[in-house]
């Protein structure tokens, strides 16, 4: 008889995990469920929600006769998300926190737990993803501790293990996925990855898994959930009220509670205002936040953006990036966003230009620009700085076309 591989399962308590060990189940393998558990709720409301994920997912494991176990990594989650999610918002930017989790938390801490300590021979999540290698490659993959020197061994040689979308495009997850390290990568299954959400739910419905079929999808902030935002961030951040101001003539228009319970492209709801009006720009340093009276105002639009270090599943760039330093592909900046073609231009330090075709609404600093060639995730970067937006633009060529006669009726744009 050959030897039985154990697959550690990250179980959420929701549909797609238990269909994912059931299918490893099918597989032949020896298969643990853990719950992960990242936000301690009793520090809000004396409820821990978490609790009902832990027994529907501990009830799968039950009904497949697998070990369960529960880890915690609330301190981790702490340091290593929210703490960056909190210090983002107080510069002005969106963070991403579902991206930092994965990164820190199920493919680092997670992955360590699980190949360490429960001594598996690959990891297994729910995400709409799938790799490069097959099954059985994973688990010819060895496990090497992290590198504690910045650059690769120039000798090694390895073949990367890239990332792909998922069969159900709708539902595809690579998104979440773009910031991932390429050894956990490479000890990782995704059951899902040929299937629909709908044949899984189908699968789940003739398991008997009722109980999790029945959940709402998760949504809202990585393990924290669905909130009111604005009193959720206002729980962590103090009150800093500012004014809306019109971008169009400085007109203030209300007050908010602070520049960090906003970004860009949302409506502002402003007290007294009949019509709809959106964030467009915000200063930190006086607190105010610049609104336009339309949902697609020209102050949204922008076609250029830069990262910070771009982080390359593949672990270097594409071959036609580093020879040319510039390269045609896809790219989005939000999961729910379709996929847009750009030009991306390499930098020395390690980041990225990139550059849209037609300018895009509300590019947002603080959230992740994730680049696609095909249906590859290449990787992500974090918005940085964007260029000048259409109306910026448009101001500057009105001023340009003044004659000295009308210079005085101009009002350029102030650079802030």
């Amino acid at each position: 008889m050959g030897l039985v591989r154990h697959v550690v399962c990250a179980m959420s308590g929701g549909v797609d995990s238990s269909v994912s060990a059931l299918l490893l189940k099918r597989m032949g393998y020896h298969v643990t469920g853990v719950f992960m558990k990242n936000w301690d709720t009793h520090d809000e409301r004396g409820v821990c929600s978490s609790e009902k994920d832990c027994e529907d997912a501990y009830k799968v494991c039950k009904m497949l006769d697998m070990p369960f176990h529960q880890v915690s990594y609330v301190k981790e989650y702490w340091h290593e998300v929210f703490s960056n999610l909190l210090s983002e918002y107080e510069k002005g930017r969106t963070p991403n926190p579902d991206i930092l989790c994965n990164k820190h938390i199920k493919f680092k801490h997670f992955y360590q737990y699980a190949v360490n300590t429960l001594g598996a021979d690959a990891m297994a999540t729910g995400h709409y993803a799938r790799t490069s290698q097959e099954d059985e490659e994973v688990f010819q993959q060895k496990y090497t501790p992290p590198r504690r020197t910045l650059f690769r061994d120039r000798f090694e040689i390895r073949k990367a293990v890239r990332l792909y979308q998922g069969a159900d495009r709708l539902k595809d997850q690579t998104f979440f996925l773009s910031q991932i390290s390429q050894d956990a990568l490479r000890h990782t299954l995704f059951p899902l990855s040929g299937l629909t959400k709908d044949f899984v739910k189908k699968i789940a419905a003739e398991a008997s898994f009722q109980h999790v079929l029945k959940k709402k999808e998760s949504m809202g902030i990585c393990f924290i959930g669905e909130r009111n935002f604005e009193e959720f961030i206002l729980e962590y951040l103090e009150p800093k009220p500012g004014n809306y101001v019109s971008v169009d003539d400085g007109k203030i228009m209300g007050q908010h509670k602070g520049w960090f319970t906003l970004t860009l492209g949302q409506r502002a709801r402003i007290g007294g205002q009949k019509d709809a009006w959106f964030v467009v720009d915000k200063d930190i340093t006086t607190g105010d936040v610049f609104v336009g009276p339309t949902t697609n105002h020209s102050a949204l639009l922008r076609d250029t953006l830069q990262t910070d270090r771009f982080h390359w599943i593949a672990e270097e760039p594409p071959l036609e990036l580093i020879r040319t330093q510039m390269m045609e592909c896809h790219f989005c900046f939000n999961n729910r966003m379709p996929l847009t073609p750009c030009t991306v231009t390499l930098n020395l330090d390690g980041s990225v230009w990139v550059m849209v075709k037609q300018p895009m609404r509300a590019l947002t600093p603080g959230q992740f620009a994730v680049l696609y060639k095909g249906d590859e995730c290449l990787g992500s970067g974090k918005i940085i700085l964007l260029g000048p937006t259409k109306y910026t633009l448009q101001r500057g060529q009105n001023w340009i076309d003044c004659t000295p006669k009308e210079t005085s009726h101009c009002h350029p744009e102030p650079i802030s």
